[in-house]
C-alpha cells in the first residue's frame, strides 16, 4: 500500500479491498454478453489487487482471468504504479493478446529528490526501466502519467530535472496539477512550500512540454492502422478510441459501437483523422 506524503485517500479509504477473480470474471462475462467490446480494470490502486485475497493473486492473474471471461473483449488498464510493470508482469498480460497498447503510469515527478520526499516506491531509473519493458513487449503503446508540480522544496533544478525527464519519456499525454495542499498528510506539514504562481508556472511549463510530446506521439501515429472502437458521431465523422487511446475520426456509416480498422491520414487538432480499412 502507497502512503504518499501528498495523499489523503488511504486514510480516507481504509485498507485494500479487492474483487474476487471469480466476480470479476462474472462481471466481465455479463458485460461482454450485453455487447460491450472494451472493459477497463479499473480501481482505487489495481497494482495492489490480490495483496488482500488468498492465493496470492496478482494483477496479472485478474488480466488473465478477464480476458478469459470476455475473449472477445479488448481490456484496458486504469492507473498502475511502476513497481507492478515487471518483466513477468509485461509477459503476461501481453500473452493473453487483449490488453490494449495504451499503459497510464503514476509519475507525479521527474525528479529523485521529489520522488523521494513524495515517499514515492521508485526512482526515474526505475521508472524509464517501467516503460523501457512496456515498449518492448506493446511496440509503439502509448504511455501516459500524472505529474504534481510546485511540491513543497521543489527547486528550479528539480523542475528542470522533471522538463527533462518528461521530453526523454516521450509520453502521448501527461495530465499535470499544481501542488494541492491537503490537511493531516505529511506534506502538508513541510515547509519551504511554494506560492501559488510558482506552482501554476512550473504547471504550464511542464504542460507545454507534454503538449510537445504529445504532437510527436500523434505525428508518429501517420500512415499506422489502429483499431478504433467508435463511440460517437459529429459533422458526419465517426469519432472513437484507438488501442492506444488516440482519439480518432474517419467517415462512415452508421459506426456506434463497432470496431474497425483505421489507417491514420494525419492530425488535426486533438485528433488522428483517417480512413476505414
Amino acid at each position: 500500500v502507497n502512503f504518499c506524503t501528498y495523499c489523503i485517500i488511504p486514510y480516507a479509504r481504509g485498507p485494500i479491498r479487492s474483487l474476487p477473480a471469480d466476480e470479476a470474471a462474472a462481471q466481465a462475462a455479463k458485460l461482454a454478453q450485453e455487447g460491450y467490446k472494451e472493459l477497463v480494470l479499473t480501481g482505487i490502486e489495481i497494482a495492489s489487487y490480490g495483496k488482500d485475497l488468498p492465493g496470492g493473486l496478482t494483477l496479472a492473474d485478474a488480466v488473465t482471468t478477464v480476458t478469459h471471461a470476455a475473449p472477445h473483449a479488448r481490456l484496458r488498464l486504469g492507473s498502475l504504479e511502476p513497481t507492478v510493470v515487471t518483466e513477468d508482469f509485461c509477459r503476461a498480460i501481453a500473452a493473453t493478446g487483449r490488453v490494449c497498447d495504451h499503459f497510464h503510469l503514476s509519475l507525479q515527478s521527474g525528479c529523485d529528490r521529489t520522488l523521494a520526499r513524495m515517499n514515492r516506491k521508485y526512482d526515474t531509473q526505475q521508472f524509464s526501466e517501467c516503460a523501457g519493458r512496456l515498449r518492448r513487449y506493446f511496440p509503439g503503446c502509448a504511455l501516459t502519467a500524472d505529474l504534481i508540480t510546485g511540491f513543497p522544496g521543489e527547486t528550479d533544478a528539480d523542475h528542470a530535472a522533471t522538463l527533462a525527464f518528461l521530453r526523454r519519456c516521450g509520453f502521448a499525454a501527461v495530465h499535470v496539477f499544481p501542488y494541492s495542499r491537503r490537511p493531516g498528510t505529511k506534506a502538508d506539514e513541510m515547509p519551504e512550500q511554494l506560492s501559488h504562481a510558482v506552482k501554476s508556472s512550473r504547471a504550464h511549463e511542464a504542460q507545454q512540454v507534454a503538449d510537445e510530446t504529445k504532437r510527436a506521439y500523434q505525428n508518429a501515429q501517420i500512415g499506422a492502422t489502429l483499431s478504433v472502437l467508435f463511440e460517437t458521431e459529429r459533422d458526419g465523422a465517426w469519432i472513437g478510441h484507438s488501442t492506444n487511446y488516440c482519439l480518432v475520426s474517419a467517415v462512415g456509416e452508421n459506426l456506434h459501437g463497432v470496431v474497425r480498422n483505421v489507417e491514420i491520414t494525419g492530425v488535426s487538432g486533438e485528433m488522428l483523422v483517417g480512413n476505414l480499412v
